[in-house]
């Protein structure tokens, strides 16, 4: 996919790569592909196996580039405009590899395991050989893609924890394979032979379980933006002369004339030329109540016509409409998002070079000082420190407590889809709330009612009676009989605000009435003739025009209410002002008692809708909130969170909307409402499965007692490294005669990982 960017002679592209399987592999392409000549800035995202340049246009060369990724293994897709199928093709392979590959491991580690810890297992599973026989699939097979890793790694100067994996499993596994051969050797010079065949098949295991899962989960990007794409029109109604024909959406021009019938998606980005209707444009604006649209108002592809019938003029098309800009936003946010360095990858870049010169310098001593069989007691003591240092606790370290974490989480209706979102989210400084069905509820519902007797003038129900006359149906007082009038009319009305009336009063005493003459004036209300009565429901300009007399007791609240937020709606009888509603979108319960929270987190709140300045004021109001932005689009949200990441703010973006899904994908944690679109849930790295925000202080809380887990189980596991490493070295003696044996060294390596994950079940029973 291409981009102009304006400076001139620049170019920015993005392009599919296949073939990577861990973050170390996007580094070494990165590294790669910014040394290739016409590449300015080169970016490779292993999440979504995205690569962005900026390129110099005259030197770039596309052929030299993906010469430079296949160099590496990997193969570079450039100039292919869509990749998303590819991608998804590929992530299923490699699930169903891994699958395949982790059965396989499971069952011969299980027997292995079977083996070396059960007294009374089969002979055959002690038999060296047949042990010998079930690790070498496991540790080659199974395991050639941490050997990869570590080797690209190693090209590239560098380690990481498959580099940890490599070097515990090989020592183990190619240690165990001398005993097997010269197991005879060893006991006649006196050395204490065992084998740890189980060892480095268990490791292999439960970090390719681990591997497993996260692939699975990396086919959330894609998912998003397949649903993205999936909302435009299929087919438009092209208008040509006096008849019209249906077309695919791909033979739509700029300047086609389009017919758009109510129910309908609106086909592409364009200005209406004839006929009026409500559109519900929620997904790009975040406004809750449909908007009225008539000639000359501008229309976005894929929103929803809810009424009427239009014909429109297109503007634009394909990749330059609201909805492609919106995909495209997602996926450059997706994108652009930096890896989270785990804590762990950083200590391991350390640990590993200083192992293996501890190692070396351990076989070196005893070479040298130790005494008979010098070459004997040298291998024992340098493999004793490997073992030690095998990776087994420090792998285990992260994955138990976000394995528990999430669990937890999911107890408590807080769906954690990947651990980047679950560290980063104790971190928060900042979280933004949409408020259209996040603070709010999302729908108009009737808020207030002021009816002709709760006035000062007229204060009682029999006066009121006493003053119209009306002769009222048998069982019904005056109030009743005047909401029948008004139901039996908005039951007829395609009005986005008629059903939240309907609904209001749907529980009363009414009668259903007969309706004649009925009219619906576009942007004003609806009049009929209903049971011999002159009945008008709209806006305040619609009575006047009318010649309805005002009440003077119900239209100065009318105006409280407008200036807070709500839409009034007027009910008037034989030109009498009766009744005034105001309706606003809801504000959900507990939303103020959510901001209090995230302020005692240290945590600042703000609001962001598309809605106008006047509703987003009230609302912020209501909740407790002195920061809103209204009136914002889906790019302003987007660029509003990347403003606040560039000030050192962590941001945490809560929504529910496709619109949110550009800020959800550029926050540093999105977190989305579960009852909202699956865009948002899927662009979001949490999701709050019942749709509470109370969930969100209690989200931020379990990353951080997720973190403080992980930080005490790396320094529980390194504390048996730094204890133990001086035993395998062979401080120990000097002073008693005392050499570690190799088998000890696995038993320390068994109890630490044993600590490890006792302490991450402790998180089972943290309070949030």
């Amino acid at each position: 996919m291409l981009n102009n960017k304006k400076t001139t002679g620049q170019k920015t592209i993005s392009f599919h790569i296949s073939g990577m399987h861990c973050a170390s592999c996007a580094s070494n392409i990165q590294r790669k592909l910014s040394k290739t000549e016409g590449v300015v800035v080169a970016s490779v995202n292993y999440a979504n196996e995205q690569a962005t340049l900026d390129i110099d246009e005259k030197l770039f060369n596309g052929e030299v580039a993906t010469e430079a990724v296949e160099s590496l293994g990997y193969k570079a897709h450039i100039g292919v405009e869509d990749t998303t199928d590819l991608a998804e093709k590929e992530r299923n392979a490699e699930i169903d590899s891994l699958k395949k590959r982790l059965s396989v491991s499971a069952v011969l580690t299980v027997f292995l395991l079977i083996g070396a810890m059960v007294p009374f297992s089969p002979e055959i599973l002690k038999n060296p050989w047949v042990m010998f026989v079930l690790a070498t699939p496991v540790q080659f097979w199974v395991g050639r893609n941490y050997y990869r890793s570590a080797w690209s790694a190693f090209l590239n100067k560098t380690t990481n924890m498959d580099t940890l994996i490599v070097l515990g499993t090989s020592v183990a596994y190619f240690f165990s394979v001398a005993v097997v051969l010269f197991g005879n050797y060893f006991e006649k010079n006196g050395v204490e032979t065992h084998m740890y065949f189980e060892t480095s098949a268990t490791i292999i295991t439960l970090i390719l379980l681990g591997k497993f899962l996260e692939t699975r989960a990396k086919g959330q990007t894609s998912a998003a933006i397949k649903k993205l794409i999936g909302l435009q029109a299929k087919v438009a109604h092209l208008v040509s002369g006096k008849t019209t024909k249906d077309i695919e959406i791909s033979q739509v021009k700029v300047g086609d004339v389009l017919l758009v019938k109510p129910g309908e998606k609106v086909p592409v980005d364009g200005v209406i030329i004839s006929g009026n209707s409500y559109l519900d444009e929620s997904m790009v604006t975040g406004e809750s109540l449909p908007i009225e649209k008539s000639k000359g108002h501008k229309v976005i592809g894929s929103t929803l016509n809810t009424s009427g019938i239009f014909e429109m003029r297109t503007e634009k098309i394909g990749s330059e409409t609201m909805l492609a800009n919106i995909i495209e936003l997602v996926k450059s946010a997706q994108g652009s998002k930096s890896p989270i360095q785990k804590l762990v990858d950083v200590v391991s870049s350390y640990f590993v070079p200083v192992v293996i010169v501890l190692a070396l310098v351990t076989f070196g001593i005893w070479f040298v000082f130790g005494p008979e069989p010098i070459l004997i007691r040298s291998l024992v003591s340098m493999i004793s420190v490997l073992i030690i240092a095998c990776p087994c606790a420090l792998g285990l370290a992260t994955p138990t407590s976000l394995m528990v974490s999430v669990g937890k989480g999911a107890e408590n209706g807080i769906l954690i889809k990947n651990a980047e979102a679950l560290e980063v989210a104790n971190k928060i400084t900042t979280v933004i709330f949409d408020k259209t069905g996040t603070l709010t509820k999302g729908k108009p519902e009737v808020q207030k009612q002021a009816f002709i007797t709760s006035g000062t003038r007229i204060n009682s129900l029999s006066a009121v009676e006493k003053s119209f006359n009306w002769k009222l149906p048998k069982g019904m007082n005056f109030e009743e009989y005047s909401e029948s009038l008004m139901m039996s009319i908005e039951t007829k009305s395609h009005h986005p605000l008629a059903n939240a009336v309907v609904k209001y009063f749907e529980n009363g005493n009414h009668k259903n009435l007969t309706v004649k003459n009925f009219k619906d004036i576009p942007g004003k209300g609806i009049s009929a003739q209903v049971d011999d009565k002159q009945v008008l429901v709209g806006n305040k300009k619609f009575l006047v025009e009318n010649k309805v007399v005002l009440s003077l007791d119900l239209e100065p609240l009318s105006e409280t209410w407008q200036e807070t937020g709500h839409t009034v709606t007027y009910f008037a009888v034989n030109n009498k002002h009766i009744l005034s509603l105001g309706i606003a979108d809801a504000v959900k319960e507990g939303s103020k008692e959510v901001i209090t929270k995230l302020t005692d987190l240290d945590v600042k709140s703000i609001m962001m809708t598309g809605d106008n300045k006047g509703t987003a004021k009230a609302i912020a109001k209501q909740v407790g909130l002195a920061d809103y932005v209204a009136e914002v689009l889906p790019q302003d949200k987007e660029k509003k969170v990347r403003e606040l990441r560039a000030q050192g703010e962590i941001v945490g973006f809560i929504g529910d909307g496709i619109n949110d899904a550009p800020a959800l994908a550029a926050a540093d944690v999105g977190i989305a409402m579960g009852q909202g679109t699956d865009v948002a849930i899927e662009s979001a790295g949490i999701t709050l499965l019942r749709s509470e925000i109370s969930l969100v202080p209690q989200a931020i809380k379990l990353s951080k007692a997720t973190m403080l887990n992980i930080k005490q189980n790396l320094a529980w596991s390194f504390g048996y490294n730094i204890i133990l490493i001086p035993v395998a070295m062979g401080v120990l003696y000097p002073i008693w005669g005392m050499q570690l044996n190799p088998m000890l060294a696995s038993v320390a390596m068994a109890f630490s990982s044993l600590s490890v994950v006792s302490n991450a079940l402790r998180l089972k029973k943290v309070k949030l």
